[in-house]
């Protein structure tokens, strides 16, 4: 079929070509591809070991297209660099291992399966038949997956018993009548009429396929797994440089997450001081936490806060610091029990007809929050991050469909996000000097994040006289417990975290690395005498890449233009 390229000018290019031939084949398994060429498909990919290897010998036959290719401009520029740099991280990933034997507390393909009926619509009665369509369809799914695993570990390729264990606990958790329940609680909703059936059955499968998941994970996958969490240097150099598309010196990085753990905590000391005059920084969290102004109880209240902090920060950045198209400039704001107390972003699909969400996974069991502890994530899920960045990228007309919705970095959408935590404070979206404190503890957690997460995976020793632990080796509880104390975070949401780096080797770097990219080109735009805001303009309309290939672009003549 032919691919729209959505790009002024007339013929495409030898680049977009290219592009246009990669998008078109990899709708065959991928659903959002699929959707922006505008094909209807399933919406849970095919998960079973042929569609990894085609999707894999699909990257190599592309790879050595555009290589061959001749960009003939900027923009072709960019989206051959981008292009080139996924391609080469799907095959690192895929050859190391890595994607098929994948399992972890988040974003795994059992996590995208179960989320996958989160953004269905339930308005209309054929929207009830395309959720009974996917539950009918996960089954099979799940069936697919436990193909790859098998496979993957027939081949040696294993994750540590720690990530099969949690992923089987997740799987619990979900189908479990006393903490979510999730098919059935998803077809109660169903107001009635001809899909009542189909929608019962299709629950019901659901929940029985995913308790047999459950079931080979504990029982066929964990006896057999390694007890090992740390996946080495070699590993961790692919998954590192696969998540931000660029190739780092790991040991300086972790020497500048000592450095950065070290400047933010005199930072938090200050606030802390303003907060409770004398006291810790303990004792400014404590009385935070006891404020009853900064305290919601309750799923309604806790739902208005968010739709009213993000409408709030909307109103205070369109036509001030960025231009927001109104296509893509509202977010909802939606909680759900269906993972453990995380915030997380979904963007708008390719056709833009439902907007982007921030979603709030409490808990099962909690119905309350401290607003001064959340508000550096909200920043973080919606305006000035990811939702401003998406809602920019969706609406530009210059990038290739496949640029727009499915070049995923996370050093790069990671790294803007964190970036913009740091912005929100300094455009004055926070409020006092106990949101600050927040703000600085989310900043602080993601210093943690690196020394921790590299090394835990590379065994790297601790630095004596740190200020912060007199232990010299990392193991998960000193990370559980080194978040708990330095970032202030509950004990179970450390756990969370640290069972977390360890299942996504070197995700956790994406975050300050990439806010330290974004922030040293806007250093060096301004230099030149770039007003901040245009800066942001025009970094974000080259689209999302590799922080190698955008580095590459924001130096060139200085900043792009």
């Amino acid at each position: 079929m032919t691919v729209p390229t959505n790009h002024p000018g007339g013929a495409a290019s030898d680049v977009r070509t290219v592009a246009d031939g990669y998008l078109d084949a990899l709708a065959d398994w991928e659903p959002k591809a699929a959707q922006t060429i505008g094909r209807a498909a399933p919406v849970i990919p095919d998960l079973s070991p042929d569609a990894y290897d085609a999707r894999a010998a699909l990257a190599g036959r592309t790879a050595t297209a555009l290589a061959a290719s001749a960009p003939t401009g900027s923009a072709d520029r960019m989206l051959a660099g981008a292009l080139a740099d996924r391609l080469a991280a799907e095959t690192d990933l895929h050859d190391s291992g890595f994607t098929t034997r994948l399992l972890a507390p988040l974003a795994t393909p059992v996590h995208l399966a179960r989320s996958a009926f989160d953004d269905l619509a339930t308005d209309t009665e054929a929207d009830w038949a395309l959720v009974a369509d996917t539950l009918a369809a996960l089954p099979t799914a799940l069936a697919q997956y436990r193909q790859t695993l098998a496979r993957s570990a027939g081949r040696g390729q294993r994750v540590a018993r720690r990530q099969v264990l949690a992923v089987a606990d997740q799987c619990a958790a979900w189908i479990d009548p006393r903490r979510d329940d999730f098919y059935p609680r998803l077809v109660a909703r169903y107001p009635g009429g001809r899909s009542a059936a189909r929608l019962a059955a299709g629950a019901a499968a659901a929940t029985t396929a995913t308790a047999e998941f459950e079931a080979y994970l504990r029982t066929e996958l964990a006896p057999a797994a390694p007890e090992a969490d740390g996946v080495g240097r070699e590993l961790y150099a692919i998954t590192a440089r696969s998540f931000l598309g660029a190739t780092i010196d790991l040991d300086e990085v972790y020497a500048y997450g000592w450095a950065e753990l070290d400047r933010l905590a005199a930072r938090m000391r200050a606030v802390a001081d303003e907060i409770v005059p004398g006291g810790t920084v303990a004792d400014a969290m404590a009385a935070l936490d006891a404020d009853p102004r900064r305290r919601l109880v309750g799923l309604p209240a806790l739902t208005d806060w968010l739709n009213e902090r993000v409408a709030h920060v909307t109103a205070a950045l369109d036509g001030t610091h960025f231009d927001i198209p109104a296509a893509t400039r509202r977010v909802e704001c939606r909680i759900t029990p269906a993972a453990s107390g995380v915030m997380y972003y979904t963007a708008p699909d390719p056709g833009l007809t439902r907007p982007g969400r921030v979603w709030w996974c409490l808990p099962p069991g909690t119905d309350e929050a401290s607003t001064w502890r959340e508000i550096s994530t909200l920043h973080h899920e919606s305006l000035p991050g990811h939702h401003l960045q998406h809602a920019i990228t969706l609406t530009l007309p210059d990038l290739h469909p496949w640029q727009r919705t499915l070049c995923e970095v996370h050093g790069y959408a990671e790294g803007w996000a964190h970036y913009a935590e740091g912005l929100a404070d300094e455009i004055g979206l926070i409020a006092d000097p106990g949101e600050r404190l927040g703000m600085l503890c989310g900043q602080i957690w993601r210093a943690c994040r690196i020394v921790i997460d590299a090394g835990l995976h590379l065994d790297l020793p601790i630095p004596a006289g740190n200020g912060f632990t007199t232990a010299t080796r990392w193991t998960p509880e000193l990370g559980v417990s080194f978040l708990a104390r330095i970032a202030g975070m509950d004990r179970a949401t450390a756990r969370f975290e640290v069972d977390r780096y360890l299942g996504w080797p070197g995700q956790a770097l994406a975050f300050k690395v990439g806010a330290r990219l974004w922030q040293q080109a806007r250093d060096r735009a301004t230099r030149t005498g770039l007003a901040t805001r245009e800066f942001h303009a025009r970094a974000l309309r080259l689209g999302p890449a590799g922080l190698d290939v955008l580095a590459g672009a924001l130096a060139e003549e200085g900043t792009p233009r």
